[in-house]
C-alpha cells in the first residue's frame, strides 16, 4: 500500500497527525522532505521502517501454560512449543508475543529478538503489552518449530516489601501469534493453542528479588527444532487472559545497553572473593567458568563494601540476589541469567573454582531502551561525576517502570520518585514513550473516586492490612507529591515534547485526581490519611522518616500546583468551562494557603527550608512578600551553614528557587558543597549512582539503618534539572512546547569557570555553553531548525561581540531573540 500526504504547509515539524490508515501486521517505510519559507528544499530522508500491530486482525492465539494448578508457590521455569508448516515464498513474517510472567521467544532453535524481561510490568488485568519481531529470515520451507521459555517475573513472583506473591495470577502462560505474508498474496496465521506441548526448563528457580538457578544438565538443545521427540513433554492448558487489554508496545523495550568488564577480583579482609565492576548498575552478571560435571557455581550481587572493606548485604533486606549455575560437563562454559535482574557493583563468589580471574566476569547493563539526549560538562570534576551518577541512577531504575531502587525486596514504581525526577529524566533521555506507557498504568490503577496509588503498578492495595504493615495500613493511595504524578508528569511530557495527545489521554484521570483533593479538603486545606510529606528530610524528628514541614502545608501546596496546571491544560484543549472552574478553585486554594501559612507581616508560619521552597516554587507566596520569603529561605540555609536539610519535596527545587529569586551564588554554594549533607559528599565517598539517604554511608564508614538504605535511588538526582535548566539555562517554553521556542537563561557564577551542554529536542539540538574570561564571559549557543529562542543574560550589561544579533537591555540584564543557527557572543 502506498500513501502520499502531498505538500503540507505548516510550521510544525513534529507531532504532525496523518490520515494514513495502514493494514494490520504489515511492514511500511516512510520518507519526508522539507521546504523552507525561502524555497530551499531538502533531499528525501532515509526510509524509516515500521510495522503495524495486530489491530483489527485480532488474536486467534490463546495463552497457554505448562504449569499445573498446583504450581502457585513454584518459581521454576517452563518451556512451551508448537509447530507449523510453510509452503511458499515468504514476503514477510511477524511474530506477536506476550506472556503472563516473563518470557523469551524462540523459533527453529534460535532466540527471537533482543527484548529482555518481556513483556515487562504492567497492571496486567487492565493493561498488557505484546511485542513484535520480524521472523522472516528464521522461517524454513516445510515444518517450523516455535516456542517460549517462561518464568514467574512480576506476574506471579514474590513482589513488594509486603512479601506477597501471585499478585496477578498463579500460573505463567505464553501467547504467540505468527502472521506470514506470502509473495503470492496469501496470509497465514499460526498461534499458540491446545495442540502445543510443555515441559520444565533448565531454569529451576527464577525470581525478581532472589535471582536465578540454572541446571545445564537439564538442557535440551533441540527443544525448539522441528522433529523433536515428544518424550518428556506434556500437554499444555489454556489459561484465561483478557485479549482486550493487550496493546502493542511501540518502543522503549528493555535491552542490554552495554557490557562492562570487571576491573578487579580481590579477597576481602574476611577472606571472601569479590569481583568489582567499578560502577553500581542494574542488569546481569555474566561469566565464563571452567567447571566439571555437576559442579555448582554460585555468586551474590551486592552494592557496597563496609568500612573494613568486607561484603555488605544488610541493605538488601530479604532479597538474595543470587545466581547459581550447575555445570553439565567438564570444560569452559559462558552464561548469564535471563529471568531476573540485579542491582550491584560487586559479586561475592559463594562457590567458585579457585582459578577464577577478573576477566572471566562481565556485567550486562540492562534497562529500558532510552535514546540519550542530554550532554553536560563543567569545570568542576565532582559535578561532572554527579551528572554521571544521576544518569546511571536513572538507567538503573528505568527498567520498564520507574522503580525506586533496583536491589532490595522493593523495586516498585513509587509515584513520588517518578514525579520528582521527570524533568531531569527528559533532559537526559527521550522518556516520552517510557512515561506514557507508565501513565497508562497510573490510569488503570486509579481508584474509582480518583485517588492515585503510592506505587504503580499497584500491588499493595488490598494487602496492607493482611500483612499488618505499620506504614501502608494508614493508606495506600493519594499522597501529595506522589499522586500528583498524574498531572505533573503529564504536563512535563507535554512541555518537553509538545504532543497534545498526552494531555487528552490523561485528562479524565487528572480531573478525577483534582476532584478527589477538592472533596477531601476542608476550607481548601488538603490532607488525607497517609502522607509522606518531605520524605526522609534531615529536619525530621530523631528516628522518623517524616520531615518537619507539616502535611497541611505540603498537601495544600501540591493541591494548588496541580490545580493550576490542570486549569492550564483545560485551556490548551479548549475545555473552557473546566478551565474557568479550576482557575476559580486555584484562586481559592492560593487565598486560603496564604491565610493559613503567612502572617500579615509576610512571614511564613512554618520555618522550614521546604515550606519556603514550595511557597516560592509554586507561586504561593503573596507577591508583595515574595522577596521577604526568599530572604527568609536564604537565612534558613545560612543557619545550616549553607547545607540543605530538605527531603524529597524540598530538595527537588532548592537550587532553582534560590537562583530564580536573586540568590545565584547561594545556589552554587549549595550545589558545590562537599561535606555532609550534600550531593558532592556522596561523590567524594565514591558513589557512582545517587543514594537514597544523604548519609547512606557516614564519614566514619557506618551505614544508615539497613531497612531502607539504597545506594542507587534516583530521586535526589532531580538536581540534574538545575544543571540543565539553571546552570546551562536550557528551558522549554510552555506556550510553544517541544522547544519550538526555548528560553536560554543560564545562571552563571564565577564559582565555575565554564559550563556547556545540550539537549537533543524534538526540533533538534539545543545547546549553550559559557566560559569566563578575564574581563567577561564568552557564550556559545545553538538553536535547532524551525525553532527560536530568547536569550536572557542576567547581570550582564554590555555585549561586545554580538554575532549580528541585536541585544537589548532588560530588567535583569541583556536580552536577545535568536533564530535557528549557531552563535558566539562576548559580554561583560
Amino acid at each position: 500500500m502506498e500513501w502520499q500526504s502531498g505538500e503540507v504547509s505548516s510550521p510544525e515539524s513534529h507531532n504532525v497527525p496523518t490520515t494514513f490508515c495502514p493494514e494490520p501486521a504489515e511492514e511500511y517505510w516512510a520518507q519526508v522532505a522539507v521546504e523552507t519559507t525561502a524555497g530551499e528544499r531538502s533531499a528525501w530522508s532515509e526510509p524509516a521502517r515500521f510495522v503495524t500491530g495486530l489491530g483489527g486482525m485480532g488474536w486467534r492465539a490463546r495463552y497457554i501454560t505448562a504449569e499445573t494448578p498446583a504450581c502457585p508457590e513454584v518459581s521454576k521455569g517452563t518451556c512451551v512449543r508448537g509447530t507449523f508448516t510453510v509452503d511458499g515464498e515468504v514476503r514477510c513474517a511477524w511474530m506477536f508475543t506476550s506472556a503472563l510472567g516473563v518470557y523469551t521467544p524462540w523459533m527453529n532453535g534460535q532466540r527471537v529478538g533482543s527484548d529482555l524481561l518481556a513483556p515487562g510490568w504492567t497492571s496486567y488485568h487492565k493493561h498488557a503489552l505484546y511485542q513484535t519481531n520480524d521472523v522472516t529470515a528464521l522461517l524454513r520451507q516445510g515444518e517450523n518449530a516455535v516456542g517460549g521459555m517462561l518464568a514467574a517475573g512480576w506476574y506471579k513472583g514474590l513482589m513488594g516489601f509486603l512479601g506477597v506473591r501471585n499478585n496477578y495470577g498463579t500460573r505463567t502462560a505464553f501467547l504467540c501469534q505468527i502472521v506470514i505474508r506470502y509473495a503470492d498474496g496469501r496470509c497465514q496465521i499460526e498461534g499458540s493453542g491446545p495442540d502445543w506441548m510443555g515441559s520444565d526448563s533448565p531454569v529451576i528457580f527464577a525470581e525478581i528479588y532472589d535471582g536465578e538457578r540454572y541446571d545445564a544438565r537439564l538442557e535440551r538443545s533441540d527443544w525448539c527444532l522441528p522433529g523433536t521427540s515428544s518424550t518428556g513433554w506434556r500437554a499444555v492448558e489454556i489459561v484465561r487472559g483478557d485479549m482486550d487489554v493487550l496493546t502493542a508496545q511501540p518502543g522503549c523495550r528493555v535491552r542490554c545497553e552495554r557490557v562492562l568488564p570487571a576491573i578487579r577480583l580481590f579477597t576481602t579482609p574476611e577472606g571472601d572473593r569479590v569481583v568489582d565492576f567499578g560502577q553500581n548498575l542494574t542488569g546481569w552478571p555474566a561469566f565464563a567458568v571452567r567447571g566439571r560435571t555437576g559442579m555448582a557455581c554460585g555468586l551474590r550481587c551486592f552494592e557496597t563494601l563496609d568500612a573494613q572493606g568486607n561484603v555488605y548485604t544488610a541493605n538488601l533486606r530479604s532479597a538474595k540476589q543470587e545466581l547459581w549455575y550447575t555445570c553439565a560437563s567438564n570444560g569452559e562454559v559462558e552464561f548469564h541469567p535471563e529471568f531476573t535482574y540485579y542491582g550491584f557493583r560487586y559479586l561475592h563468589l559463594l562457590s567458585w573454582p579457585e582459578d577464577a580471574k577478573a576477566e572471566d566476569f562481565s556485567a550486562w547493563v540492562v534497562h529500558s531502551d532510552l535514546q540519550p539526549v542530554g550532554e553536560f560538562e563543567c569545570s568542576e570534576p565532582l559535578v561532572n561525576q554527579l551528572h554521571h551518577n544521576i544518569l546511571w541512577g536513572m538507567k538503573g531504575n528505568f527498567l520498564d517502570v520507574p522503580t525506586d531502587c533496583p536491589q532490595r525486596n522493593e523495586r516498585m514504581g513509587w509515584t513520588g520518585d517518578a514525579q520528582i525526577f521527570c524533568q531531569t529524566a527528559a533532559c537526559l533521555m527521550d522518556v516520552y514513550p517510557f512515561y506514557r506507557k507508565w501513565l497508562a498504568d497510573v490510569r488503570a490503577d486509579q481508584t474509582p473516586e480518583g485517588g492515585v496509588p503510592h506505587v504503580v503498578p499497584d500491588i499493595i492495595t488490598g494487602q496492607e492490612k493482611v500483612q499488618d504493615d505499620w506504614l501502608l495500613s494508614q493508606g495506600t493511595h493519594s499522597a501529595a507529591g506522589w499522586a500528583d504524578a498524574i498531572v505533573i508528569c503529564t504536563w512535563t511530557l507535554y512541555v518537553n515534547y509538545g504532543d497534545r495527545q498526552i494531555l487528552e489521554e490523561n485528562y479524565a484521570a487528572m480531573r478525577a485526581w483534582i476532584e478527589f483533593m477538592r472533596v477531601h479538603s476542608v476550607g481548601n486545606i488538603w490532607n488525607y490519611r497517609l502522607q509522606f510529606g518531605d520524605w526522609v528530610a534531615l529536619d525530621a524528628a530523631e528516628g522518623s522518616y517524616f520531615g518537619a514541614t507539616p502535611n497541611d502545608l505540603t498537601c495544600t501546596a501540591y493541591y494548588a500546583y496541580s490545580t493550576a496546571l490542570f486549569a492550564q491544560i483545560a485551556r490548551i484543549l479548549g475545555r473552557e468551562a473546566d478551565a474557568e472552574t479550576y482557575e476559580r478553585l486555584y484562586d481559592g486554594i492560593v487565598r486560603d494557603f496564604r491565610k493559613a501559612f503567612f502572617t500579615p507581616a509576610g512571614d511564613m508560619t512554618v520555618q522550614t527550608q521546604t515550606a519556603h521552597i514550595l511557597a516560592l516554587q509554586f507561586n504561593l507566596a503573596p507577591p508583595e512578600h515574595r522577596s521577604r520569603t526568599a530572604q527568609a529561605l536564604a537565612r534558613l540555609l545560612a543557619r545550616e551553614n549553607g547545607h540543605l536539610v530538605t527531603g524529597f519535596m524540598g530538595t527537588t527545587f532548592f537550587p532553582q528557587v534560590l537562583a530564580e529569586n536573586g540568590f545565584v551564588e547561594e545556589a552554587y554554594e549549595l550545589l558545590l558543597k562537599e561535606d555532609f549533607p550534600s550531593w558532592l559528599y556522596q561523590v567524594k565517598q565514591g558513589a557512582t549512582t545517587v543514594w537514597e539517604h544523604w548519609d547512606g554511608m557516614r564519614p566514619d564508614g557506618t551505614m544508615w539503618s539497613p531497612d531502607m538504605n539504597s545506594f542507587n535511588h534516583y530521586a535526589y538526582g532531580a538536581v540534574g534539572e538545575w544543571l540543565y535548566r539553571g546552570v546551562l539555562g536550557l528551558q522549554a517554553d510552555a506556550d510553544a512546547p517541544g522547544y519550538r521556542h526555548a528560553i536560554l537563561r543560564p545562571r552563571m557564577s564565577r564559582k565555575m569557570r565554564f559550563a556547556r551542554g545540550a539537549i537533543d529536542t524534538t526540533c533538534g539540538r539545543l545547546a549553550l555553553g559559557w566560559a569566563w574570561e578575564d574581563d567577561g564571559v564568552r557564550i556559545r549557543a545553538e538553536v535547532p531548525a524551525n525553532a527560536r529562542a530568547t536569550l536572557e543574560l542576567d547581570g550582564l550589561r554590555c555585549a561586545e561581540e554580538t554575532d549580528g544579533v541585536a541585544f537589548v537591555h532588560g530588567e535583569q540584564g541583556l536580552c536577545a531573540e535568536l533564530g535557528s543557527g549557531s552563535y558566539e557572543f562576548f559580554c561583560r
